[in-house]
């Protein structure tokens, strides 16, 4: 069960991290957030930020099934 959190956490962050690039490029419209360069650049910092999270709960996961293998 370890990991988990990571991982939904950096999902997120890679989803919401793309709505709002793309908000800011104005590629999605309706918004007060389109057309808005700060948009485009929290963008991509959460979006990595999200992928970072993602490769910790998968590590995370990883060692937990190893140690329950080895016990």
């Amino acid at each position: 069960m370890k990991g988990w959190l990571w991982l939904t956490l950096g999902l997120l962050g890679v989803v919401l991290g793309g709505l709002w690039t793309a908000q800011g490029l104005d590629l999605l419209g309706g918004s007060a957030m389109s057309g808005v360069t700060l948009w485009a650049v929290i963008g991509p910092i959460v979006a990595i930020a999200g992928l970072v999270s993602i490769v910790v709960g998968v590590r995370t996961r990883a060692k937990s099934k190893q140690q329950e293998q080895q016990e």
